[in-house]
């Protein structure tokens, strides 16, 4: 029997949403072992003087426990 828990994180990128995405995801490996997948359940942008600054994701990560 597999049993996997879900756990919530939040990333930011100056660049794009795909980015923050890319380094939630590889932050997440580097604390969490057997990462099974990840889904956007937000994504916000931040604004500075009328123009977008920051891309932020809100991602639901899977991980199986050992």
């Amino acid at each position: 029997m597999t049993v996997a828990r879900i756990t919530e994180i939040s990333s930011i990128s100056k660049t794009s949403f795909e980015d923050a995405i890319i380094q939630g995801v590889d932050r997440a490996n580097q604390t969490l072992k057997n990462v099974k997948g990840a889904w956007v359940k937000d994504q916000e942008v931040t604004i500075d003087n009328g123009k977008v600054v920051g891309y932020k994701v809100i991602l639901k990560v899977t991980f199986v426990l050992n």
